[in-house]
């Protein structure tokens, strides 16, 4: 079944029609053939993150923040235990949600959205603060498409003894990246970003010797991510509760259609050609972006408001959208932005259509509410 429109989001995605039928079987979440399926995609997972054996990959049940509220909730002790959240949008801010709702201490380093860190007040608050244990970032901020120096920020925190985490929840898969090298302990993303597949759970790669110590540390029953951990291990790919064995399947596919396109580095090639498309087209039509290109990651890109006097973002959400477009409102707090996505099953053609149909809606003044 063709779809009505292509997904121009930072997930749920479009995804392939091969993907999506692979759902159409169902599967035994105790039979062995579901259960080896689960372990080929936990050493696949490692093998994207990393060519290091130090790293363990565990799956969770749920959207991308479950297994954020997991790795969090498991990793940092209950006692004794202070993350550093640095915070530059809208997910940055939710680890710190998190943190408040199920008592975790935690301090705070937020700068404004189009900005990125400060490297040298990040190791100030380390040294200042010596009960700081555990250092929390978002990689690629969806809420502008700012991409944060993870590097630089990890390689601090470890020349303090500090646990590493990064939020990679819509850059794992779509930016090369090799995690011991970049100093991360661990790193959490979700089924339905750059792999390409459906919602239905998150995943974490994390050192297995960081995860050995974590015993007793949840705050959660269903989101131990510890137990978790141990359960895969111990019955080889079982899942404590019901996993989402439809998710799952469509997952594994995703995998294999990732290493068809040659893997996360074919996939970066794509992403990355079509957002400077998308980018130098919309430039044309008088769409200016919100961030400078050094900032830009290549999943998602923040435009703001035109100035054409006739412009609503709903009557231009819809006009695209009867013409088979799906694009995101905006989430900065200062200024009038929309976002438009350029991962999942989407290419250069794709991106050539939609510029001629918001050009068509401009000159048309189809995006009056």
């Amino acid at each position: 079944m063709k779809n009505p429109y292509l997904l121009l989001t930072p997930g749920p995605l479009s995804t392939t029609a091969s993907v999506r039928e692979t759902m159409l079987k169902d599967w035994c979440t105790w039979d062995d053939e579901y259960n080896n399926l689960v372990q080929d995609i936990r050493k696949r997972l490692v093998k994207l993150a990393t060519a290091s054996s130090l790293y363990t990959a565990v799956l969770m049940q749920g959207s991308g923040t479950f297994c954020v509220e997991a790795a969090i909730g498991t990793l940092v002790p209950r006692v004794e235990g202070k993350i550093l959240i640095a915070a530059n949008g809208a997910y940055g801010l939710r680890m710190v949600h998190m943190c408040e709702a199920i008592g975790i201490n935690n301090t705070v380093y937020k700068v404004n959205e189009t900005e990125s860190f400060d490297t040298d007040v990040i190791e100030r608050m380390l040294q200042e603060d010596e009960d700081i244990t555990h250092v929390a970032v978002v990689h690629c901020e969806t809420t502008t498409g700012i991409l944060n120096p993870i590097e630089e920020v990890c390689c601090i925190a470890k020349r303090y003894n500090k646990m590493t985490i990064v939020d990679a929840m819509s850059s794992f898969g779509g930016i090369p990246m090799d995690i011991e090298q970049l100093q991360i302990d661990l790193l959490i993303s979700s089924s339905n970003k750059c792999i390409q597949g459906v919602p239905g759970f998150g995943f974490v790669i994390a050192k297995t010797d960081e995860l050995e110590k974590c015993k007793g540390n949840a705050r959660s029953l269903s989101l131990d991510l510890y137990d978790q951990y141990k359960t895969m291990e111990k019955d080889k790919g079982k899942w404590r509760f019901t996993s989402p064995t439809h998710v799952v399947r469509a997952f594994y596919q995703a995998l294999l259609e990732l290493e068809e396109e040659g893997g996360v580095q074919g996939r970066f090639k794509r992403y990355r050609e079509n957002q400077h498309l998308l980018v130098t087209g919309m430039r044309r039509l008088g769409f200016n972006t919100l961030l400078q290109s050094k900032q830009q990651s290549p999943i998602i890109t923040s435009f703001l408001y035109p100035t054409y006097s006739f412009f609503t973002f709903q009557g231009f959400y819809q006009s695209l959208k009867k013409q088979g477009f799906v694009i995101y409102p905006g989430k900065v707090s200062q200024v009038d932005t929309f976002r438009i996505g350029n991962i999942g099953d989407v290419h250069k053609q794709d991106i050539e259509r939609l510029l001629e149909a918001i050009h068509s809606t401009v000159k048309r003044k189809e995006i009056q509410q």
